[in-house]
């Protein structure tokens, strides 16, 4: 059984599209949904910096971009469909929930609205590696910090304020060490309350289709039948916490023996190679990568 997911913000680097451009077609593609997101994806993915690319207006759409973009020189139908954070835009769009154009026009407005709402408070997000799960959740909660994104494979990440971050810090759980992320604000926490709106009143016009193959939400990993229910689940998700362990549980418990991670991979894989231990992974990085996910497909 094969899951595609799509990565989340964070998975960018510097250049990442620049040998997929070299596929028929592609830059073409990038090139209409350019136009959608009103930002030069062609530009972004190939000769902008990592500053440029950090900012949460730009990494969006593009992740989402180079997710949908990949997907469609890969041609796999798969059996079960996840995204993580911005990733479950991609994910809606090929298991037919919105319309790429739909899914790009939606995330625009919630990269925007999420800049945004950065911009209100100095904030930020810190990757705990390790320790006791009860314990790193406690300390979390001591700080006034929010789990943004439980992953699973031992791995949380808390957001909130510079200073709860820097308080965290200094008083770390024991046997666990900290990562602060490049990000531009405390993503999946209240800090991101304003962009709820915002992107409730975008998506107001749109009628989603309910997905054709298994798709699982990132607030409780459980499989959603109505397209209706999954659009309403990415509005909330933008100041609710991720919870991929609950979506790889998900996976294990419905047979999943393969995994292929799309542009830009790595991330989900290397979670998966934790966190779910016999499921052969590919991850796309460059199109070399594409004869080993087709061959692990058959």
């Amino acid at each position: 059984m094969l899951v595609l997911v799509a990565p989340g913000q964070g998975a960018q680097t510097p250049g990442f599209l620049t040998p997929w451009l070299e596929l028929p077609g592609l830059a073409d593609r990038l090139g209409a949904w350019s136009d959608v997101v009103e930002i030069d994806l062609v530009a972004y993915g190939t000769t902008a910096g990592a500053d440029e690319i950090r900012d949460t207006a730009v990494a969006q759409p593009l992740l989402v971009a180079a997710a949908l973009a990949s997907a469609e020189a890969l041609g796999a139908t798969p059996d079960v469909l996840a995204g993580h954070s911005v990733g479950e835009f991609a994910a809606a769009a090929l298991a037919g929930v919105l319309t790429d154009e739909q899914a790009l026009a939606l995330v625009r407005e919630r990269a925007q609205a999420m800049a945004r709402a950065a911009a209100v408070t100095k904030t930020g997000m810190t990757a705990v590696l390790g320790g006791v799960e009860e314990e790193v959740l406690a300390a979390i909660a001591k700080h006034g910090l929010t789990p943004a994104n439980i992953n699973g494979a031992g791995q949380i990440v808390a957001g909130g304020t510079l200073e709860q971050l820097a308080a965290f810090k200094e008083d770390a759980p024991a046997r666990a060490r900290l990562i602060p992320l490049s990000v531009a604000g405390a993503f999946h926490t209240h800090h991101m309350a304003p962009a709820v709106a915002s992107l409730r009143e975008a998506a107001a016009n749109t009628v989603p289709a309910d997905p054709r193959v298994t798709l699982l939400s990132n607030s409780d990993g459980k499989p959603v039948t109505s397209g209706a229910e999954f659009v309403e689940r990415l509005v909330k998700q933008v100041s609710s916490p991720v919870r991929w362990d609950a979506c790889m549980e998900s996976m294990a418990g419905l047979g999943v023996t393969k995994m292929i991670e799309l542009l830009p991979g790595g991330t989900l894989t290397g979670l998966a190679r934790r966190g779910l231990r016999g499921v052969e992974t590919v991850a796309l990085k460059t199109p070399d990568d594409l004869d080993a996910a087709r061959e692990l497909i058959k």
